[in-house]
């Protein structure tokens, strides 16, 4: 992927183990939301020297994400290799959090919430905030993805770091997360927006 497309590699880990082995080919690893209380995963992904990107707990406020960061930056090597100067060495994500009747909610405020109790970049996930867990044909996820654009612009206004989209030419034979899926098509506008709010509001 990363010949074909010149840009860098992230990908989820879901266990301890798996960690070394991503970590010799992914550039940025990144923790999914329901395990990022997982110590042994959190410590096993900062000692690849790999950056890592946490992705918040649906059930977490935003200041209970400081011990994960702690966790990863305690355990990352002395001899971790340097960064290129866009990339952080930990990042969280905010994608929302569990509300009423199977939807995710954003709060605004998290983002300045997460940056002062973590001391990290913050990024937004403008796909996964709009899924709408077992909503969706016989009990999978659901999803509003006509709320991506203007959640997404929020975030960048309310001073998200960065952004974290997913996208399939045709989101209604995506294999999972279809719903919450941003057209290929439409995700030029949306970045080019969203660039635009950025220098508005930097």
């Amino acid at each position: 992927m990363r010949e074909a497309t010149g840009l860098p590699l992230l990908t989820d880990v879901h266990l301890p183990e798996q960690c070394a082995a991503v970590g010799a080919v992914a550039d940025v690893l990144q923790i999914p939301a329901f395990l990022c209380r997982q110590t042994d995963l959190l410590e096993a992904a900062a000692a690849t020297g790999r950056p890592v990107n946490i992705k918040k707990g649906q059930w977490m406020h935003p200041e209970g994400m400081a011990g994960a960061v702690r966790k990863v930056e305690g355990h990352r090597p002395a001899d971790a290799p340097p960064l290129p100067p866009s990339f952080a060495r930990t990042a969280t994500t905010e994608r929302g959090s569990f509300f009423g009747y199977g939807d995710l909610v954003v709060d605004m405020r998290s983002f300045a919430r997460l940056r002062a109790a973590t001391g990290v970049p913050v990024i937004f996930d403008g796909t996964h905030s709009v899924q709408q867990p077992g909503r969706g044909e016989g009990g999978a996820s659901g999803g509003a993805r006509e709320f991506i654009p203007p959640l997404t612009l929020a975030a960048i206004a309310a001073g998200a770091d960065g952004l974290f989209l997913e996208t399939h030419p045709d989101p209604a034979r995506a294999p999972s997360d279809g719903p919450n899926m941003i057209p290929l098509g439409q995700l030029e506008r949306l970045v080019r927006q969203a660039v635009a709010v950025w220098e508005a509001s930097r």
